[in-house]
């Protein structure tokens, strides 16, 4: 048994080099925040909110690495998410009070669910449309789309927050099974699922091949258009799993929830492993990164360091692990270059 797991290790290991520091860097996270705030974060309670927190973030990150495989990149999570949880929001505000319960409660609140689905994969086609068949390309597209979306949203609320949803909406956001969080139980699922489909779907060699090379896939036979169709529908289904997620666990919505997500989406996705330029990614690794920035997260929120300055450390990883990314890829050009020419 226990040669069987060993191999399995070695194995994924010789699978995947591109994420072999990865579980390393976990590791040294993890024994760097226990030692500096041992007494707060190895604390069960400091997991628990870790668990509760990882879920929209981590959907927020797949969101964003589906469209990275193919060389694209999706500006519009955060705002999909919010424009869907406002239209789901003011349905629940309509129907239902705090106090409601019952299966008519329970039926309303599943018609707000799939409303805000429905805007989240109407606004994804819109972003897919874009790209795929105008030929806008897709940093300009959802850039442009990311502020119609959050316009629509302050137009529909003016400005305000639409707040006090029933109790068995909550749950999503807030409620436990055998311990285990709802809402990371959704990510867990979402993130297995995504896993599947890129790895032993069509759909998911499509895309790293999109990311690879265009023009030679669609010289291939794929048809590249439906990929990016698909690719940005399944974003903006992702992104509206999340606002699910993150209207229940705020009990409201509003054109302006996390605005600082975004580049904690697009860092996770790297540091993670995903290609920026496309062809190359993981969920493993998407995962792994989402484990350590949450460590990371929570450690220095514990050790009183604000989230201007914890925003601002995002930003120099980022800046840090593309460079290195640059500097490792150009680095395995020359001796590939020298191999040939030797």
């Amino acid at each position: 048994m226990w040669k069987s797991e060993k191999y399995k290790i070695k194995n994924w290991f010789r699978n995947n080099r591109e994420l072999a520091t990865l579980p390393f860097v976990l590791v040294v996270v993890f024994a760097l925040m226990s030692g500096l705030a041992p007494s707060r974060f190895l604390k069960g309670s400091n997991f628990q909110s870790m668990a509760i927190q990882l879920p929209e973030v981590g959907l927020f990150a797949l969101a964003m690495m589906i469209t990275l495989l193919t060389g694209g990149i999706n500006l519009s999570v955060i705002t999909t998410a919010n424009l869907s949880g406002i239209i789901g929001a003011l349905i629940l505000k309509t129907y239902c009070t705090p106090t409601d319960t019952g299966t008519i409660t329970v039926l309303i609140m599943v018609l707000a669910i799939v409303a805000s689905l429905a805007v989240s994969l109407v606004l994804g086609l819109i972003n897919g449309f874009l790209i795929a068949h105008v030929g806008v390309s897709a940093i300009l597209a959802t850039l442009g789309t990311m502020t119609l979306y959050d316009g629509l949203g302050i137009a529909i609320t003016k400005g305000y927050v639409i707040s006090d949803f029933p109790k068995c909406f909550l749950y999503i956001g807030t409620g436990t099974v055998l311990g285990v969080p709802v809402a990371l139980l959704v990510f867990i699922v979402s993130a297995y699922l995504m896993s599947l489909i890129l790895a032993r779907k069509p759909f998911g060699l499509s895309t790293y091949m999109i990311g690879s090379n265009e023009r030679a896939t669609e010289f291939s036979g794929v048809n590249v258009k439906g990929v990016l169709m698909k690719t940005y529908l399944l974003s903006g289904f992702l992104s509206g799993i999340a606002s699910i997620i993150m209207t229940s666990r705020f009990n409201s919505a509003n054109a302006g929830y996390g605005s600082s997500y975004l580049l904690v989406t697009v860092l996770i996705a790297v540091l993670g492993g995903v290609d920026p330029f496309g062809g190359f990614g993981k969920v493993s690794g998407l995962v792994m990164a989402l484990v350590i920035l949450q460590f990371i997260s929570s450690g220095l929120n514990l050790l009183g360091v604000t989230a201007f300055v914890t925003i601002s450390l995002w930003g120099t990883i980022l800046i840090m692990v593309m460079g290195l990314n640059n500097y490792l890829e150009k680095r395995r050009f020359r001796t590939i270059k020298k191999g040939f020419s030797g």
